[in-house]
């Protein structure tokens, strides 16, 4: 939409413009977009049923929102989804810090403008995207940096004394009048920064220094935290708590398919890349089962979170890995390996935080740990059981593969080896081949014969060595025969 050409408060009456506030801006606008079922949060996956509703409620009560949640739940995305539903354009008196509306003037400086020219008052607009502030709550964050304070060098070059209103220079909260302004992480907030907040948010007057200003502010607020918080760096004070309207809690994604679809919308998409390399489905599941296992280990602090970042970096890691390597061989192109998820290591060891039993494994031990614990469960949906204890002499689905391991036989798989090295080491075996054939259809038959091996190797039917640039998967007698 094209920005309007009015330009002065007499030309802004003749187009019968109604003040509205943020919040009736943004009750009015749901209210359009339930009616005319559009999705008001788009972009915002596995909270339909959840969070978006409670979301929708708060802005029909037109009520300021704290979002509590762990890290990496899309706090902050929603509070910025909300800019879509303000108008695209509103008035403010020209000049004006603080945003002032023509019909309804907060400053000294917009009223006094509006006195003495009256219908000649500059008008311009503001996008709706220039109406939102964010503020990430540290322990520095001063009242000065939120409200205002006395700006001595405006003073001086004005010749103003201190006790002129005009000396003082407003704040973030102030000069966000009339838009949504966000604080991050609002328990770092130091607790007499938060009480500054009380009357902000209900009388709407601000204190500066000794001045007394009844400012009547327009603002929505959201703010967000973490549970964690509480207890770990500080509280949100009960007046403030008192004082916001709606709590939401939010929550990681519910299902593997869901957090696929928040790793691929959220994920770098390099075109180049993802037109020669091909990615399993059963690569992607594998890769958010991670997340899921992270958020249950007893290696990792459950209470901090573990991040759908997580998922989002290792993706990006995992398709760069394949690309080095295909770009190693020359390949024009090549499909995702389960060898390959060794490269998303540094991806999952940067956003876990450890307890101290994680801590003395180490980090990058604890995301191996998760790595192959998301193999076995994965493993089970697509394959028989693999039984720790068996009868002597008693056979089962992986008799034949282990005994083609025992007659002497080893597959090497090779970090960087070719295609047709990597798909040669894997066919050696007829009997991992003629296994795959009866549980699956052909398509990502490689990555599936390279989970068999894993998972045996996890259940100790089989060995697995680390080599210089790959692995080597043995017979566990056989090589420790060989050893002796």
């Amino acid at each position: 939409m094209n920005q309007p050409k009015i330009q002065t408060l007499g030309e802004l009456k003749q187009a019968d413009y109604t003040y509205q506030s943020v919040k009736d801006e943004l009750r009015k606008n749901l209210i359009q977009n339930i009616k005319d079922n559009r999705n008001s949060f788009e972009g915002i996956i596995g909270f339909e049923d959840t969070v978006i509703p409670q979301i929708e409620r708060a802005i029909l009560s037109q009520h300021n929102i704290n979002l509590l949640g762990l890290r990496g739940q899309a706090k902050t995305r929603i509070a910025r989804a909300m800019l879509g539903l303000l108008d695209e354009w509103i008035p403010v008196v020209k000049g004006s810090s603080i945003n002032d509306d023509p019909f309804q003037p907060v400053s000294n400086f917009a009223k006094k403008i509006i006195q003495e020219k009256g219908d000649e008052t500059p008008v311009e607009w503001l996008h709706k995207s220039d109406r939102f502030a964010e503020k990430l709550a540290t322990p520095d964050v001063s009242v000065a940096d939120l409200i205002g304070d006395i700006d001595p060098i405006k003073a001086a070059n004005l010749k103003l004394s201190y006790s002129d209103e005009r000396v003082i220079h407003y704040g973030m909260i102030p000069r966000a009048n009339r838009c949504i302004f966000v604080i991050n992480e609002l328990p770092d907030l130091q607790a007499r920064i938060q009480v500054a907040l009380f009357n902000i948010l209900q009388e709407g007057d601000i204190q500066i220094r000794g001045f007394n200003l009844r400012l009547p502010l327009d603002l929505q607020f959201v703010f967000t935290a973490n549970p964690e918080d509480y207890t770990n760096r500080g509280s949100i004070v009960t007046p403030l708590k008192d004082r916001i309207g709606s709590q939401i809690l939010t929550h990681y994604p519910e299902t593997i398919e869901i957090a696929k679809q928040i790793t691929a919308q959220e994920a770098k998409a390099i075109e180049e890349r993802n037109q020669h390399i091909k990615i399993p489905e059963v690569a992607k599941d594998l890769l958010e089962q991670i997340s899921f296992e992270a958020r249950k280990s007893e290696y990792v602090d459950v209470k901090s979170g573990v991040s759908a970042r997580l998922s989002i970096s290792a993706l990006e890691n995992l398709m760069s890995t394949a690309e080095r390597r295909s770009l190693l061989n020359q390949d024009q192109s090549t499909s995702i390996r389960l060898m390959d998820f060794n490269g998303i290591i540094p991806a999952i060891t940067g956003k876990i935080e450890l307890l101290y039993e994680g801590e003395q494994a180490g980090a990058d031990q604890v995301a191996e740990i998760l790595l192959e614990k998301a193999m076995q469960s994965i493993f089970k949906k697509h394959f028989p059981e693999i039984k720790k204890l068996e009868k002597e002499g008693e056979k089962n689905e992986y008799t034949d593969i282990m005994q083609w391991f025992a007659e002497g036989n080893d597959i090497e798989l090779l970090d960087n080896a070719s295609n047709d090295e990597y798909e040669l080491s894997l066919k050696a075996s007829e009997a991992l081949n003629e296994f795959i054939k009866k549980h699956l259809s052909a398509e990502n038959e490689n990555f599936f014969k390279e989970l068999v091996l894993w998972n045996l190797c996890i259940f100790q039917k089989l060995d697995k060595n680390k080599i210089t640039n790959g692995y080597q998967f043995k017979d566990m007698l056989s090589d420790y025969l060989k050893n002796l």
